[in-house]
């Protein structure tokens, strides 16, 4: 394996005069499904209908990474790579169903913990098993709620707190911030539930895009065609599987008199915990929407299309008004550093879990090594080492993470770890530190995705379906939106050749398991292909 050689302390403190006297605290801001394209610094289609300005800001004082991407797409499992710098069959977390992450083995955690830094964890954890090596943490239970949510502690005890969850874990990372000892460096993991599904914005912020379009995906309509046959198969289209009260906020007694078709209903579980207060708010805003809503379905006003149409729009207002309060947080956080006389010797990270669907190819949730949720956000802030503006195109994953944090701590990384440190990039944008990048996805079915395992290059992207047999290629550059597999194509013959090769080469050097290994129960007997 290519791996770059950790800094040590000395030639860490050459790169700049600012770092001669101390090694740089690390602030990881880290959200739960924020889709690039929810990132006004990334430019997508909704950058002007929903700026993210404070998220901006450290890609405008910093970089901004455009091929950061998870190496399997779902909540706990990226949290684990991220931890552990490894693949997902090396550090035991496949999925976020089964056994809880194995706090037995090394983390970067235990490394700057052991070597110095004052370590914690505010927020979303998602890994079953308490933290460890961690000075503080302070963690949603689960999935955790949006409003009124319950945290624990690590005296084990589980407390309530009024609020919007963003809002609290934003002021317990302050309130550590303020208690910690002033003179040792901190890694300090501030993370967000939001804006995970259900997608429930701050009630501040319920109404701020009302009045606003927000612009559709070419491919929110995809018919799946010239893909695999598994694809129509999926359960997270907004047409077929979104949920009326829990995605798309209309209560059971706001739908009286009128049968909606539903895939499944999982109630309105973030409407039930608020105060009679809160409902208030809530009711204010959603009920005269929705009662106008139901008028014109019940006289006939929306055919198909438009309730497709519909659904998106209200989804997107929900998402997107959602995210506005982890920006708000990220501001919060900035200025924290700035007014404490912390922002020179701080590197501050934004990233997420995973991309999301924001309606491309029909879709919300995650898993697909399709672009949209392959692809995590990643700016980065680090004055006197990061050129502001920078915008670097090197292959990145969350496995790299790790080694970084030590690199930037002038430690050296542990020859288990599968990742890269990206030290080279963040000195020098035009860097490259790999040729293509690995991906697994272990879940049994959830949402009706099928595991899969791919490689990507700068160019082109090769996955697998082994339970159908089925290889997909989608040339990168001539349809970015990847949709149309041209596997078969003869005029590909050469670069489906390359990409098997390289397929064959990571899946060795990252001594990656068999497919049956984690197979479906129904698919263990199979021959290994």
């Amino acid at each position: 394996m290519r791996r770059i050689l950790s800094l040590s302390i000395l030639a860490l403190a050459s790169l700049t005069p600012a770092f001669a006297a101390e090694r740089p605290n690390i602030l990881f801001i880290f959200s739960d499904d924020h889709a690039l394209n929810a990132i006004s610094a990334y430019g997508g289609r909704l950058a002007e209908v929903a700026p993210t300005p404070s998220i901006d800001r450290i890609a405008n004082e910093g970089a901004l990474f455009r091929n950061s991407f998870c190496a399997n797409s779902i909540c706990g499992p990226s949290r684990a790579c991220i931890l552990t710098g490894k693949h997902s069959h090396k550090n035991g977390f496949l999925r976020n169903t089964g056994a809880g992450f194995d706090q037995s083995q090394w983390t970067v955690a235990k490394s700057l913990h052991g070597g110095g830094y004052q370590t914690a964890v505010i927020g979303k954890w998602h890994l079953k098993t308490d933290p460890v090596a961690f000075d503080y943490w302070d963690i949603l239970p689960g999935q955790g709620s949006y409003y009124n949510p319950v945290f624990i502690s690590m005296d084990g005890k589980q407390q309530r707190f009024e609020g919007y969850a963003t809002d609290i874990t934003t002021d317990k990372a302050i309130r550590w911030l303020d208690d910690r000892e002033a003179d040792k460096p901190f890694f300090l993991m501030c993370q967000h539930k939001a804006p995970h599904r259900t997608f429930a914005p701050a009630l501040r912020h319920l109404g701020t895009l009302d009045g606003v379009t927000i612009p559709e995906p070419d491919n929110l309509f995809d018919d799946y065609a010239t893909r695999s046959r598994t694809l129509p198969n999926n359960e997270m289209e907004i047409d077929r599987h979104m949920t009326w009260a829990y995605d798309l906020k209309l209560r059971k007694e706001e739908m009286q008199g009128v049968t909606l078709p539903e895939f499944r209903s999982y109630g309105t579980p973030e409407y039930n915990r608020m105060t009679e207060e809160q409902q208030a708010t809530w009711d204010a805003h959603f009920a005269p929407k929705n009662k106008a809503f139901i008028d014109d379905y019940k006289a006939g006003k929306i055919d198909h299309r438009e309730l497709v149409r519909w659904k998106y729009q209200r989804y997107m207002q929900n998402y997107l008004e959602t995210v506005k309060a982890v920006d708000e947080s990220v501001g919060r956080l900035l200025r924290y550093l700035d007014d404490h006389q912390l922002a020179d010797n701080t590197v501050v990270i934004y990233s997420s879990d995973q991309g999301f669907y924001l309606g491309e190819h029909g879709w919300f949730d995650k898993r697909w090594m399709f672009e949209e949720s392959f692809t995590m956000p990643f700016v980065i802030r680090w004055p006197g080492v990061v050129q502001p503006g920078s915008k670097p195109t090197a292959l990145i994953q969350n496995i790299d993470y790790a080694p970084t944090f030590l690199d930037m701590a002038g430690m050296e990384t542990p020859d288990e770890v599968q990742g890269t440190s990206i030290m080279p990039v963040l000195k020098d944008s035009d860097q490259q530190i790999r040729d293509s990048v690995y991906y697994a996805y272990y879940e049994l079915g959830e949402h009706a995705v099928p595991q899969h395992f791919g490689v990507r290059t700068h160019t082109h992207k090769l996955f697998y379906l082994p339970w159908t047999d089925e290889w997909q290629l989608f040339d990168l550059v001539k349809d970015p939106a990847e949709m149309r597999n041209v596997y078969s194509d003869e005029g590909y013959a050469e670069v489906r050749k390359q990409l098997h090769q390289t397929y064959d080469q990571l899946r060795s050097m990252y001594d990656a398991p068999s497919y049956e290994a984690y197979a479906p129960p129904q698919y263990r007997d199979k021959t290994s292909r």
